[in-house]
């Protein structure tokens, strides 16, 4: 009875205090993730809550309600582990690994520190991208050509493409659009067109074939003069066009006050960027190029016949455009009745000059009578930034990371591209986000890394100690490194979400690995024992060697949560792999830190301070 509770009390009152700093630090390092915003914040934010809350009810719960319910349900006789097989075999292999780190903690240290530096090669080999491309499912096209074109070319154009990417064995239907829809939030111009690509069930490709083979098997197929291709998700491209406007992966907005000046330095930027590595299609709009039918109005010659600018303009807008003169209801739909001259009466500048014009003294005389009707050029499309003209590039990226691309995209224009005076460049698309997300992780993570550190010295109470868990963390870090690498990852927001995750379960395992060798070496000094280097490394033993049973548990049991994430399929796979991968990874590197490196890290301190 009391006997029994006692020994319950001081078991949760030793491991007490060790799991709810584990489980508050996870807590913590996740407070980089509540800082992203926008689209980032959006998509890790609901992770980062249930994490936060579930580690912060499972702190409460390891200090309040677990040492009650050990009391009522650990009853009888309680084997000892040393006799479970599976602990005798693990204990086997590290009680020998430990001797040999006991002997020589500084080679220990030398081959950590050789390990971490292995990272240099796959860092430098990783790219980087805001996002991993999702698998939507389907395709959209969104090619763009030069302004000036008709509507009956852009029809043509529109029905030539959607029969090359069906021609494509994986393709079950194309929907096509040129031009803008009927509401005021599609701008599109008539020479930007949108098809849209539904792909048949995975089950139905070639063998062999994958999304970007396919992708690569498009661009090849649909070739047409004068078209610039972009390939990309559906919904993401709409939420990237909401955001900023840009289409592709990366956009260049030139700013400036003059638009031939603005469009100049646009051509000269769509060049650039068609010669930089993993630069699929680059296309500049054309701020210039436009054809628009101007009417000029002779105010004098208008007023001889009693005419005002009004009664002109009446007459042209009726004729061209058409004016409601009723509407038909049909069901529960309500249509406009449009009434205009035929087209054959409108369809050249000469006609329209012949178009009847009825005076209010009953004269009939032509529209060329009080008016010059001509083409003439201007621009197609009208853009600000920031209340300035602007003028767009796109740049679709193909075979490379995103960062890669943009970083040598930048330094090209940089150095091949002279501005103007009142010019500036914008990068912008998903690169943007990218810089966004990582200017504001360079803040916050350090900021969060200081807090735990603060909260490790407030419980150590010993500069050294709490120094020690901060300094091992990056060689928790290699093995995620380096699992990224060998599946062909790029670093992006989900990664460092998975690496944020790694970073406090590494500490976890550093601290509860300390506070056990700390209460094998007081246990032994509180005996009486004197102060000596053999003491310490007896202490080491006696609480390395408890930790190998519940550190084979948590890896084996993370480890079962993460290789069916890593490995898994389906929407919204590719961003749960990337969180998972460096997790995944760090499990091998992780464990080896607690169970080697804080022991020889805790020789190298107490022996000298427990020198005889």
């Amino acid at each position: 009875g009391e006997e029994r509770w006692q020994v319950i009390t001081e078991a949760a009152v030793e491991v007490g205090p060790a799991l709810f700093l584990s489980l508050l630090i996870i807590t913590l390092s996740f407070i980089p993730v509540f800082t992203l915003e926008a689209q980032e914040g959006r998509l890790f934010g609901p992770l980062a809550f249930t994490k936060t809350y579930a580690m912060a009810a499972a702190a409460g719960l390891s200090v309040t309600l677990i040492p009650v319910l050990m009391g009522y349900w650990i009853r009888g006789r309680i084997p000892n582990e040393h006799k479970n097989p599976i602990t005798r075999a693990l204990i086997a292999i590290y009680r020998p690994a430990l001797e040999w780190v006991l002997r020589a903690p500084k080679a220990t240290l030398a081959i950590a520190c050789v390990v971490l530096a292995t990272t240099a090669w796959p860092l430098m080999h990783l790219g980087g991208e805001f996002l991993p491309k999702l698998d939507e499912g389907d395709l959209l096209y969104m090619p763009s050509a030069l302004p000036g074109l008709s509507a009956q070319k852009a029809a043509e154009l529109l029905q030539l493409t959607n029969r090359m990417i069906k021609t494509v064995p994986e393709v079950e239907r194309v929907f096509g659009k040129a031009g803008r829809a009927e509401t005021a939030t599609d701008p599109a111009p008539l020479e930007m067109f949108e098809t849209t690509v539904q792909l048949k069930p995975r089950d139905q490709w070639r063998a062999g074939m994958t999304p970007d083979k396919l992708v690569d098997e498009l661009d090849r197929a649909v070739k047409v003069p004068g078209l610039s291709n972009i390939w990309v998700p559906p919904i993401r491209n709409r939420i990237d066009m909401l955001a900023t406007g840009i289409k592709s992966p990366i956009g260049v907005k030139v700013t400036g006050g003059e638009l031939a000046a603005i469009d100049r330095v646009a051509a000269r930027i769509e060049q650039v960027a068609k010669g930089v590595n993993g630069v699929s299609s680059a296309l500049a709009e054309r701020l210039t190029g436009g054809r628009y039918v101007d009417v000029q109005i002779d105010r004098a010659a208008a007023a001889r016949y009693g005419l005002n600018i009004a009664d002109v303009q009446a007459v042209v807008a009726g004729a061209v455009g058409g004016e409601n003169v009723s509407e038909t209801v049909e069901g529960l739909a309500r249509f406009p009745i449009n009434l205009r001259y035929p087209r054959e009466w409108r369809d050249t500048p000469q006609r329209l000059a012949e178009l009847p014009i009825l005076t209010p003294t009953g004269q009939q005389i032509t529209l060329g009578s009080v008016a010059r009707v001509a083409v003439t050029d201007g621009p197609p499309m009208l853009k600000s930034e920031n209340a300035r003209p602007s003028g767009w590039v796109y740049v679709d990226v193909r075979g490379r990371d995103l960062a890669a691309v943009a970083h040598d995209l930048q330094r090209a224009v940089g150095a091949q591209v002279k501005l103007e005076p009142g010019m500036s460049v914008a990068y912008s698309g998903q690169f943007e986000y990218l810089e966004r997300a990582n200017a504001r992780l360079k803040v916050v993570v350090p900021a969060t890394l200081l807090i735990i550190f603060v909260l490790l010295y407030l419980t150590f109470r010993r500069f050294d100690e709490a120094l020690l868990i901060m300094a091992t963390l990056p060689f928790a870090l290699t093995g995620g490194v380096w699992f990224l690498y060998l599946m062909g990852y790029h670093l992006s927001v989900a990664t460092g979400v998975g690496f944020i995750a790694l970073a406090g379960v590494a500490a976890e395992f550093g601290v509860v690995m300390l506070l056990y060798l700390k209460h094998a070496l007081q246990d032994r000094l509180a005996g009486g024992a004197a102060p000596s280097p053999d003491l310490v490394d007896d202490a080491i033993r006696e609480g390395a060697v408890l930790r190998v049973r519940p550190k084979a548990m948590t890896v084996a049991v993370i480890l079962a949560g993460l290789v069916p994430i890593v490995w898994g399929s389906g929407t919204g796979s590719e961003v749960m792999s990337r969180i998972a991968a460096p997790m995944l990874g760090g499990m091998v590197t992780a464990p080896l830190l607690s169970l080697f490196i804080v022991p020889a890290v805790y020789a190298l301190l107490r022996r000298r301070r427990n020198a005889p």
